[in-house]
């Protein structure tokens, strides 16, 4: 079997904030897809200091993976081995690689198991106070100032003409720049909301405010893990 295993939002989150399964097929397991093994080997720890490190074989899957980087942990699935599939952060597999092997599992008749855990995407969409029922995700924006601006621009046309709600998100280090294009493009009345920290006891942000009210009031938002929505 290929174990979805979620990984915490915020180190500081509390253990009640998750499945009890998690662990349990943590323990099941000492094989398991990752994307780093330094984050991964802190994330087995979070939910389950007792597991031994040493036992662990990570084999890394990342964003440039294909199938063929992937065929010894292939080879041991179709020999029955069960997998563990870590997330960086939240659900694997959204706005985070690994659908090739969940793909892989599919087509080799392998049973697939998520289990429940946070979804930044998701948390960010309910707590907005816009269109949960009809979204969707952009992931990161173009870098290029002349194409992020068209994005953004584009973002709030498809909210004004459909109702949608648009979400997207940055590398950290990069917020308060992203923050300052999206104050810059969008006009006055569009409403934004920021969810940063999310699940952190202390330091989570969420607010939902129009872009005139968000000109006086500019979160610090450097390093701080991240998403935006746009909606009415």
């Amino acid at each position: 079997m290929l174990f979805l295993i979620p990984a915490y939002l915020s180190e500081e989150s509390p253990s009640e904030y998750f499945a009890p399964a998690i662990k349990e097929y943590i323990l099941k397991t000492d094989y398991f897809f990752v994307e780093n093994e330094k984050t991964a080997r802190k994330v087995i720890k979070f939910f389950c200091p007792e597991k031994r490190q040493p036992d662990l074989k990570l084999f890394i899957l990342d964003k440039y993976s294909e199938n063929s980087d992937l065929k010894e942990a292939q080879n041991l699935m179709k020999a029955g081995q069960d997998f563990g599939l870590l997330s960086e952060a939240g659900l694997p597999c959204i706005a985070d690689p690994g659908n090739i092997i969940v793909k892989w599992c599919h087509e080799n008749d392998i049973k697939v198991v998520p289990v429940n855990g946070p979804s930044s995407i998701i948390l960010a969409l309910v707590s907005s106070g816009f269109n949960g029922q009809e979204f969707t995700f952009h992931g990161y924006l173009p870098i290029d100032k002349s194409q992020k601006s068209q994005k953004i621009k584009f973002l709030e046309t498809q909210v004004q003409k459909t109702g949608y709600s648009q979400i997207f998100m940055e590398t950290p280090y990069r917020n308060n720049q992203l923050f300052e294009d999206l104050l810059k493009s969008l006009s006055p009345n569009t409403r934004l909301c920021i969810a940063a920290n999310i699940n952190h006891p202390t330091d989570e942000f969420i607010k939902t405010l129009s872009i005139k009210d968000w000109q006086k009031n500019k979160p610090e938002l450097h390093k701080i893990p991240a998403v935006f929505v746009l909606g009415k």
